[in-house]
């Protein structure tokens, strides 16, 4: 399957570090990756269906300091559609006048939800259906633009429903939060003041956080599975959606 990796942060921050280790990981997860990174209202969105071990893209994202306080990011081992990219995640679409990015680690089975309206397939993934899906059952829900806990809590009501279908981790982002479910596995970390320094698990590269933040800076980091080798990641349990605001998780 694929690998998860996602950052809230209260400022914008760079995910140069995280996204380095991350990429690693693509001499397995080698069918494509990408990266959407929120600028206030605006989104940059980079994907290709090389890998992102080799990818000129994602060298360019790995050298480019890129700040900003939501982040997706994907690498793909394809389950479900060709290796293309309109395949390759993260997955774009505007709802409520923002932009909207997802995406997906899983394989969903007999999964062909209803879809009419503006939010139609452009490949071929069980993914992009799942997104679709949910972006217009969120449009259909709400009559205007909800809040963040209302956003919350149809979701919890509707991604049951895409998960009865198979394995369905998965991060979402409007630019305001990060929201991320978990099926199998997903792990997440809250770095703040006192920052420290820290160690990727896949390649030799440490960096002393305290160096590069301010005492009100907060990130949250959420991955697949744990980039450091040396902080305490906290693991999400098997069902559980979890939505960050300003670098921490919401109770």
């Amino acid at each position: 399957m694929c690998q998860l990796l996602g950052m809230n942060a209260n400022t914008p921050t760079d995910l140069m570090f995280s996204f380095t280790g991350f990429s690693k990981r693509a001499e397995e997860h080698k069918d494509g990756f990408g990266i959407a990174f929120f600028e206030d209202a605006g989104v940059r969105l980079f994907v290709d269906a090389q890998s992102a071990e080799s990818s000129p893209v994602a060298e360019m994202v790995r050298r480019y300091p890129i700040h900003s306080a939501n982040v997706i990011a994907h690498i793909r081992k394809a389950t479900q559609g060709r290796v293309t990219l309109q395949n390759t995640h993260p997955f774009q679409r505007e709802l409520w006048g923002r932009y909207w990015a997802f995406a997906h680690n899983g394989d969903l089975k007999a999964y062909a939800p209803t879809l009419h309206g503006a939010f139609r397939p452009v490949g071929d993934t069980d993914s992009e259906r799942a997104f679709c899906w949910l972006m217009q059952e969120l449009a259909k829900a709400h009559a205007g633009v909800p809040t963040i806990t209302e956003l919350t809590h149809t979701l919890s009501e509707l991604v049951p429903r895409i998960a009865a279908h198979g394995t369905f981790n998965f991060m979402l982002s409007n630019g305001q939060a990060l929201w991320a479910h978990c099926s199998t596995h997903l792990h997440y970390i809250v770095r703040q003041h006192p920052f420290r320094a820290a160690r990727l698990q896949d390649e030799d590269m440490s960096v002393d956080f305290a160096a590069v933040t301010t005492p009100h800076d907060r990130v949250a980091v959420v991955v697949t599975e744990p980039l450091t080798a040396d902080e305490t990641w906290q693991p999400f349990a098997p069902g559980e959606l979890r939505v960050f605001v300003d670098g921490a998780p919401v109770a």
